[in-house]
């Protein structure tokens, strides 16, 4: 078995892959390929599929597979595989740290001090207990979300149109989502019908000062839209991991837009989920064997 790591993974992975053959990480070699492993950078595109004659297997390391042309892989007999269950907690902690780093005013507060300014009284901060949280989503790490949600005190509200009912959260119409939340975390994947789905008509239903969390996908937000009600103040800040391209970019309206919070794509970067994802991995080739 001729195994091709072309994204990050633990640095351990390779080591831990030679009980099953070749290991190598030369996108050059890609034609030699059995089997790919991947995360969010490589793209498997019909162009990529193309160059790989002898690929049987994408694995890609995440929750994911919007970077897999699933059809194209389909039409060559290639098996995708992803670990789903691996990210949740990495990624539901981050969501997390944005929601509380957003009202507390950490990012302001440790860069005044770093200027020397002493601003204990300009900065007030507003607190996670018994506001509303809405979950757009409440799948693996939707749920997670909400579990963490519900220790600081918070009311967790959903709506997923594929959940009839969950345990950590009351599920109701997007509509009553939408007019209640103080805070909405996007947990939904990428799809013809999400795709775009926070625009303009959308966040005027929000309420006035929400604050908008996303480690999901990118692309369900409009960003020209988002970017004006940010400006407006209609929607009061925006924290995320996630961009349209990695990096975004130079234009992307959200870079000079205000109260946005981001970071560059790491909410399953933990060194604990790369551990989880070589395991998950290592599981899946013991059973092709």
């Amino acid at each position: 078995m001729k195994i091709l790591i072309a994204d990050a993974f633990d640095k351990s992975l390779p080591q831990r892959l030679q009980q099953f053959g070749e290991v190598f990480e030369d996108m050059a070699r890609l034609n030699e390929a059995e089997v790919l492993l991947i995360r969010s950078k490589t793209k498997v595109t019909p162009e990529l599929v193309a160059k790989a004659p002898n690929l049987k297997l994408v694995i890609r390391g995440g929750v994911g597979l919007d970077n897999v042309d699933k059809e194209a892989c389909k039409a060559r007999g290639i098996t995708v595989m992803n670990t789903p269950e691996a990210s949740s907690v990495a990624v539901a902690e981050l969501a997390m740290a944005l929601m509380l780093a957003i009202p507390n005013r950490i990012v302001e507060a440790h860069v005044s001090m770093k200027e020397g300014k002493w601003l204990k009284k300009e900065l007030k901060r507003t607190e996670l207990y018994q506001k509303t949280l809405g979950l757009l989503g409440i799948g693996r790490i939707g749920s997670e979300v909400a579990k963490r949600a519900a220790a600081f005190g918070m009311k967790v509200i959903a709506y997923d149109p594929f959940i009839k009912e969950h345990p950590a959260a009351k599920l109701v119409s997007l509509e009553e989502l939408l007019a209640n939340s103080d805070y909405i975390s996007f947990h939904t994947p990428l799809t013809d019908e999400t795709k775009g789905m926070v625009n303009e008509a959308l966040i005027a239903k929000m309420k006035k000062g929400v604050i908008l969390i996303n480690t999901g996908r990118a692309k369900v937000i409009d960003e020209s839209a988002l970017a004006k009600a940010l400006v407006s103040g209609h929607v009061a800040a925006y924290g995320t991991d996630v961009w349209y391209s990695d990096p975004p970019a130079a234009d992307c309206p959200l870079l000079t837009a205000p109260n946005v919070l981001g970071t560059p794509h790491i909410g399953a970067s933990s060194k604990e989920n790369l551990l989880r994802i070589g395991d998950i991995v290592v599981d899946i080739l013991s059973k092709r064997r």
